[in-house]
């Protein structure tokens, strides 16, 4: 089977939407219990949502937190393996990776259906808010946007900040994807969701659909849920089509698996009826490599 193939096929994609323990035994089980039900129910294709091994560690600045991290491959990475192979479907899998002494990455890894690693995407946007303290514990990815080709389709990865820059989600798409997944972790601060808190979670789901439709591409989040430290993660796990239809939302406050079907072929439609990378004009977009266009005094303005 060609993934890259326009014809109509359509694939299973599950999502897994998880709380964390302080346990990463526990944790990791839980998530090979969630791939092994997704698989059960159909699914191809399971991605879980970003650094599900354990309580999300940013919220402050702690070096004790760096022995969390892991190499890849490591124990953690070999399991998400053994699960893609035993269940024969694809996994993408969000790990906090020790790459040496002092160097770290939150970092999405591949899977194929028969265990193999497709490949890498290391996070290239870190943020560093209230509680998201993520510059302390990441360096920038430097691998670039990717795709990866599997058994059952062409894939891209980004992970959570990064979903709030269309120049990730474009740049992936023109290497071929035909679905994006951004393993995530977001929610609320507390004293906020009240007066905040529906425009916040509508924001960040306009801009997955925002993904979806520009690129023509299926849009996967898997956000974690639940309580953790000062932040209640907002759930609501979505797949969305190439033209921003939402397939499937999960719950806000439970852990749920979602396995959605998706027609491959819409892809192809929507980027010949909605021809924007067609009609992209690429030599007019210089301006996109600079911070910010100062403005300029044009001379022929008196």
């Amino acid at each position: 089977m060609n993934p890259d193939s326009p014809e109509a096929r359509t694939i299973q994609l599950g999502i897994v939407q998880m709380t964390c323990t302080p346990s990463k035994q526990e944790n990791v089980a839980r998530a090979l219990a969630r791939i092994a039900e997704a698989a059960e129910r159909g699914a191809q294709l399971v991605c879980l949502q970003e650094l599900f091994h354990g309580p999300y560690p940013c919220q402050s600045e702690d070096h004790a937190r760096f022995a969390e991290a892991e190499p890849i491959p490591g124990p953690t990475s070999r399991a998400l393996a053994q699960a893609a192979r035993q269940h024969g479907v694809v996994v993408v899998g969000s790990l906090f990776e020790r790459r040496a002494a002092g160097l770290y990455h939150n970092t999405a890894v591949v899977w194929d259906a028969d265990g193999s690693t497709t490949g890498i995407y290391r996070k290239m946007h870190i943020p560093d808010d209230p509680l998201y303290y993520e510059k302390f514990y990441f360096t920038p990815g430097d691998l670039g946007f990717r795709s990866f080709a599997t058994r059952i389709a062409r894939i891209g990865v980004c992970v959570c900040w990064d979903q709030w820059f269309p120049e990730a989600a474009r740049l992936t798409a023109l290497t071929g994807a035909a679905l994006l997944f951004y393993p995530t972790a977001i929610g609320w601060l507390p004293d906020e969701k009240a007066t905040c808190g529906p425009s916040q979670h509508a924001a960040w789901e306009t801009m997955l659909r925002s993904h979806a439709i520009a690129n023509g591409v299926f849009v996967g989040a898997p956000n974690r849920v639940g309580c953790e430290g000062q932040l209640e993660f907002w759930g609501a796990s979505v797949v969305i089509d190439p033209y921003g239809n939402v397939l499937a939302r999960a719950a806000h406050d439970r852990e749920e698996v979602l396995v959605v079907p998706c027609d491959l072929s819409l892809v192809e439609s929507a980027r010949t009826h909605w021809p924007f990378l067609r009609d992209r004009r690429i030599d007019a977009y210089a301006g996109l490599n600079q911070r910010f266009l100062d403005p300029v005094a044009d001379p022929d303005i008196p």
